[in-house]
């Protein structure tokens, strides 16, 4: 029961400390977010796939799990159509007809505001995922050594600050107001006390399940990434913006690189 009372508090503290340090972009006036944003969806996308295919898809990779790499490539194509078709779901109920705002190709402003409301919803899912396998492996590590589960939901606190922040601003970006995206975030990161509450009483029934999780939580974020954020940075064209995006993207994930290097 100890154990248990250690995986529950480092568990919050990986997934509510981000959080709390995100939330801070509440303190920015209005101006400066509507400054910062942009640059900060750049910063996300490299979050989102230096977290998806740094982290994620090699820890499913890894030869203890013994999974066929082809599994996993099938899995990651599967989650990746699934995710468009829910986007698509996510679309289709603003509509009751075939001629609406998301279907009318006039209507480019309001078909960017739904598509927006979609990639924030996605956000959600695909944090909780996140999360959710996060409390996975921070139980595991505590089953091993109490030590380790403590360096290990410490490491995960650290490299979910940048998604945290990126998924709060990609929530603001969807138009959801400062409570509500701070509300969500904090609801996805009760993921990891669900994962590690089960993981601790079920990990030897649920751990063949683990890669195709990581994996599918991959797919979500590499789909809002490529799907819904990228498209809008091409709407800025100056090779001055194209620089800062690009070096913002990459800011993004050589800070996913740098914190989950931590882990080993």
């Amino acid at each position: 029961m100890e154990l248990l009372l250690w995986i529950i508090s480092f568990s919050l503290i990986g997934g509510l400390l981000s959080v709390v340090f995100a939330s801070s972009f509440l303190l920015l006036s209005e101006n400066s977010r509507n400054i910062a944003v942009p640059h900060l969806v750049s910063f996300a996308i490299g979050a989102l796939l230096g977290a998806s295919l740094l982290g994620l898809i090699p820890h499913a990779l890894e030869p203890e799990f013994g999974i066929d790499p082809h599994d996993i490539g099938l899995t990651l194509l599967l989650g990746l159509l699934s995710f468009f078709i829910l986007e698509k779901l996510v679309l289709w109920r603003h509509c009751h007809h075939d001629h609406c705002d998301a279907h009318d190709p006039e209507s480019v402003g309001h078909n960017h505001d739904d598509k927006a409301k979609a990639a924030g919803t996605l956000i959600v899912i695909g944090d909780a995922i996140h999360n959710f396998v996060d409390g996975i492996l921070i139980a595991a590590a505590f089953l091993t050594d109490t030590h380790l589960g403590i360096v290990t939901a410490l490491a995960i606190a650290a490299h979910e600050i940048p998604q945290e922040l990126g998924d709060f601003v990609i929530l603001l970006h969807s138009g959801y107001s400062r409570k509500k995206a701070l509300f969500f975030n904090i609801l996805s990161s009760l993921g990891t006390v669900v994962g590690a509450v089960i993981a601790y009483f079920l990990l030897a029934d649920m751990q063949f399940l683990l890669p195709y999780i990581l994996v599918v939580a991959a797919s979500s974020f590499i789909y809002i990434a490529v799907a819904d954020l990228i498209p809008g940075l091409h709407q800025k064209v100056k090779p001055s913006e194209t620089l800062q995006q690009v070096s913002l993207i990459a800011a993004g994930t050589l800070f996913i690189y740098i914190a989950h290097s931590t882990l080993h």
